[in-house]
């Protein structure tokens, strides 16, 4: 966390991509983790964290969903990107085998896209 207080950041927003990025941990915590909290005084207007641990495979569905939906809609809220991102992985085929190329299962299930906040500025620039 120490590196990232010395960074000076002009990031509309950042993705941390861990375990549990979103929230502080324990009764009393607060709402945002220590290291969301850095990135924050560090120089980042918005972050894209997770609430719960996730699967692998949905989370980079998702944030490459969300981040191509941004290259390609221009005046659209970082908020409703996600939103657009997460029906597109529910309504999605789920995870594929890559042997039988079968879905194995979907990933309509909450526990799949539902961990995603973002955190900070969720509006236009």
């Amino acid at each position: 966390m120490g590196e990232v207080l010395g960074l000076r950041l002009d990031a509309d927003w950042r993705v941390l991509s861990a375990c549990n990025s979103g929230a502080g941990e324990g009764a009393g915590a607060e709402a945002i983790s220590g290291l969301g909290r850095a990135f924050f005084y560090a120089g980042a207007r918005s972050l894209l964290v997770s609430n719960w641990p996730v699967e692998t495979t949905s989370a980079r569905l998702l944030t490459t969903t969300l981040f191509r939906k941004q290259s390609t809609s221009a005046g659209v809220a970082r908020a409703e990107l996600l939103r657009q991102a997460m029906i597109e992985v529910i309504d999605g085929p789920g995870y594929e085998d890559p042997v039988s190329d079968k879905t194995v299962f979907s990933y309509a299930h909450p526990i799949f896209w539902a961990p995603f906040t973002i955190v900070g500025k969720g509006s236009l620039d």
